[in-house]
């Protein structure tokens, strides 16, 4: 997932290439192909290679600017707050966990794809998000640093809130952080009206809550770069294919994630986000996204590679908490860990 030192570094060159700020998009300073300019708001860690970019215009028509200001989270509060004046065409990035708070605030238009395969079809969110890549938000073990250490791994949910390996645990802000917002729905799932609980003694006992997942991967973690404190982190089950297998996922953490496209209402070019939809569900990107940014495509047709069959795969049993709970609750849960992260771990 999108969560590889290799990734990082084409996402920042593409996102300088063809990103632009607010100011930028309002003041109309980008160039334009003979359709014009289209928006797409992304996350921070979309990665879209300048070929695949220059595949795109050229299918198109249409000269591709992008603008991600922050990770998921930040994405949803940002279409939120923009309703009434939308400066973006379309957007990329939506998970699963959040579908429904854009559903409701009416920023999206509908739109259904031609494109979308037969695999993808039953994951499509009321004609207004189009599911694009998939997998699987887990907890990421450093094999090695418990091994040197002489440390058993946690086997269990329940062992990242006790005093042995909370200190060990770095995990992200789930009202910033699409993989954090999936792992507190998956903690409530699993542990009912006891969740807040769960949550304290976590963070009571020194588990660490960073921004982004960048933040916790690349510099908390002692698995990716081998200079972080932490030898658990909050990634993804594919994660471990970047390490060749030095790493590997507390089954039992896992929870699925799905990440969406859609257009938004009243867009100035709502054409150029379907086609730049459109271009996300097409074979080229589709069989990109696996070394890209480390998730599944939604065709699953695409052929994966060789390496994720022994280091990247998906738990047979994950947590899979009910949408429509979490559609109902997840302002109230987001306020309540909050609230609690600020009275004992902020």
């Amino acid at each position: 997932m999108r969560r590889i030192t290799m990734a990082a570094t084409i996402t920042a060159a593409a996102l300088v290439m063809t990103g632009c700020s607010a100011v930028d998009q309002l003041s109309g300073g980008a160039s334009t192909g003979e359709g014009g300019t289209v928006t797409i708001l992304t996350h921070d860690s979309f990665v879209i290679t300048d070929e695949q970019i220059a595949a795109f215009e050229e299918q198109s028509g249409y000269t591709l600017q992008t603008t991600a200001p922050g990770d998921a989270g930040v994405v949803v509060n940002q279409l939120v707050l923009a309703a009434d004046a939308p400066t973006v065409d379309g957007v990329y990035g939506i998970e699963n966990y959040s579908t429904q708070t854009l559903v409701d605030a009416g920023v999206l238009a509908p739109y259904v794809s031609e494109q979308l395969p037969e695999s993808a079809q039953p994951l499509m969110v009321d004609d207004l998000l189009t599911p694009v890549d998939q997998g699987q938000v887990c907890v990421n073990i450093d094999h090695a640093w418990f091994e040197e250490n002489g440390v058993p791994e946690p086997t269990t949910l329940e062992d990242l809130a006790s005093p042995e390996y909370a200190p060990l645990f770095v995990t992200t802000n789930p009202a910033m952080s699409s993989p954090g917002l999936a792992f507190l729905v998956a903690t409530i799932a699993e542990q009912g009206g006891d969740w807040e609980d769960f949550w304290q003694r976590m963070l009571e006992n020194g588990a660490k809550v960073a921004s982004g997942w960048s933040d916790a991967y690349f510099v908390d973690f002692s698995g990716a770069e081998g200079e972080g404190d932490y030898p658990l982190v909050l990634s993804y089950s594919s994660s471990p294919a970047e390490a060749g297998g030095a790493t590997g996922v507390l089954e039992a953490s896992c929870t699925p994630q799905v990440e969406y496209a859609g257009v938004v209402e009243g867009a100035a070019n709502p054409e150029g986000a379907q086609a730049f939809i459109d271009f996300l569900l097409a074979e080229d990107f589709q069989t990109g996204l696996p070394e890209n940014m480390y998730m599944y495509p939604v065709d699953d047709s695409i052929a994966l590679p060789e390496t994720w069959s022994e280091h990247a795969s998906l738990v047979e049993s994950p947590i899979e908490p009910d949408l429509a709970e979490v559609a109902e609750h997840r302002e109230a849960w987001l306020k309540d860990w909050t609230s609690l992260y600020e009275n004992v771990g902020g």
